[in-house]
């Protein structure tokens, strides 16, 4: 089955299609609670928005004007696309967007952030956690740790994060993220190690320490209890069968329309790819495994050589693309039998820890820039563009939290306004994170 088959069929890889049902370990959702799941998409490197998200008119923003905007889109510049800008319905994307500008109608662009930091490590983990970091280390849980805690322990992998760091404080061990460098590695911890105690012995077994940690000591000790929670969780996933959710060298039919969708080479290296990483997370998503799911987009975007005219775009739109096929599965999964999809119930964040200057540097490439963009698209979240940068030198703009027009009496955004809003869509109502600052309900639909 080729893509076009994919997508016209549904075809869909979830646990259903290998007889696991994932109502066996669901448990009902809270009163009022919307069922959503979560997919973060990491651009690794810091990625230049004038690309992509937050392009500037070259008629305007020409290199006879670089004076008097501090800004240069340097399009002409780009070995790698003829620089043309996109227009989609009347938005406008940079010559890099990808296949995502093919999802505009469902997109929310967020202009016009501010990132506080130029440090790597620092931008990530305030995008991951809503809060600057003390110095270099993170400061409370991520986004990801905080919804899993809010929909609890219903899955057997809540929070699951392969290449992208994961921060859990105070919150439930079970909302810690499961982290992996690859699919693979995913795939090994899903497995049952050898040797294996025959069947008979490991019930006893198991048998044996459920009624011991139920005894009155056991039951007095939290360290026990979380212990126990563990083992019955490590259990769960071990023994589930659920590795092969993620087997794509499988020959099968599911998996050659899986490979063939997402552009899987069928190696072992086609695995480690962030192709792989984007099927990986349909599929954790949509067969039950977990409620949230990080992983790594692209990479190599910090050139700050002239490696930026030949690099910088591809690898953006590389990264796009990957989305763009992610969207594209959720969106012809059916979700249950009431003719929604998984789209309808999961909301895809993609982010970097950064941009790039709106000027070259002396070496044609991009420095790092305190202004940043990021995008949302799937369950809930209301298509635009929200935000702005300032036409001098790209400058974060205030906005109105409720309308996502620029204002004088606004707000300067910044990733805690989007982890926010996630937690608000989700029924968190109050500010459990500590992150204070209001929803940016600008880019909810309600």
């Amino acid at each position: 089955m080729n893509r076009r088959s994919f997508l016209r069929n549904g075809l869909c890889l979830g646990g259903a299609a290998l007889g696991l049902s994932p109502s066996r370990w669901a448990q009902a959702l809270e009163p009022g609670d919307p069922d959503l799941y979560y997919v973060f998409a990491y651009f690794s490197g810091g990625w230049d928005i004038l690309l992509s998200l937050d392009p500037k008119d070259p008629t305007r923003f020409g290199p006879e004007n670089i004076a008097n905007t501090l800004v240069q889109p340097a399009y002409e510049l780009l070995e790698s696309s003829d620089g043309q800008l996109i227009d989609v319905g009347g938005r406008i994307f940079g010559p890099h967007i990808g296949g995502l500008a093919l999802h505009a109608d469902k997109l929310a662009v967020l202009n016009g952030m501010s990132m506080e930091t130029l440090t790597h490590e620092a931008g990530r983990r305030r995008f991951l956690t809503g809060k600057a970091p003390a110095g270099l280390q993170a400061r409370g849980s991520s986004a990801s740790t905080w919804l899993a805690a809010h929909y609890g322990n219903r899955t057997p992998i809540p929070n699951l994060s392969v290449r992208v760091e994961s921060y859990n404080v105070d919150n439930p061990a079970y909302a810690t993220a499961l982290r992996a460098n690859e699919v693979p590695d995913l795939m090994e911890a899903l497995q049952p190690n050898e040797p294996l105690l025959p069947e008979s012995h490991r019930v006893q077994l198991d048998a044996l320490m459920r009624q011991t940690a139920a005894c009155p000591g056991p039951m007095a000790s939290p360290t026990w209890q979380r212990a126990e929670e563990g083992r019955l969780k490590a259990r769960e996933m071990a023994f589930s069968g659920l590795d092969e959710l993620f087997n794509f060298r499988a020959n099968t039919p599911q998996m050659q329309a899986v490979r063939d969708h997402y552009g899987i080479p069928n190696n072992n290296a086609g695995l480690r790819s962030s192709q792989a990483q984007a099927a990986m997370a349909a599929a954790a998503i949509k067969g039950g495994v977990s409620r949230c799911v990080t992983f790594q987009a692209t990479s190599g975007l910090d050139t700050h050589f002239q490696e930026w005219a030949s690099d910088q775009g591809p690898r953006q739109e590389a990264g796009f693309e990957v989305v763009a096929r992610l969207v594209e599965d959720l969106a012809v999964s059916p979700y249950g039998s009431g003719g929604e999809s998984w789209l309808d119930h999961t909301v895809i964040v993609g982010f970097s820890e950064f941009s790039r200057t709106p000027l070259l540097n002396g070496n044609g490439g991009r420095d790092h820039s305190l202004t940043n963009s990021c995008f949302l698209i799937g369950a809930g979240i209301k298509a635009g563009t929200y935000g702005a940068s300032s036409d001098l030198g790209m400058s974060p703009m205030t906005v109105d939290l409720a309308t996502g027009r620029p204002s004088a009496g606004g707000e300067v955004i910044s990733p805690e306004h989007v982890i926010r809003s996630l937690m608000e869509q989700a029924g968190v109502r109050n500010d459990v994170a500590d992150l204070r600052v209001e929803p940016y309900r600008a880019i909810l639909k309600s």
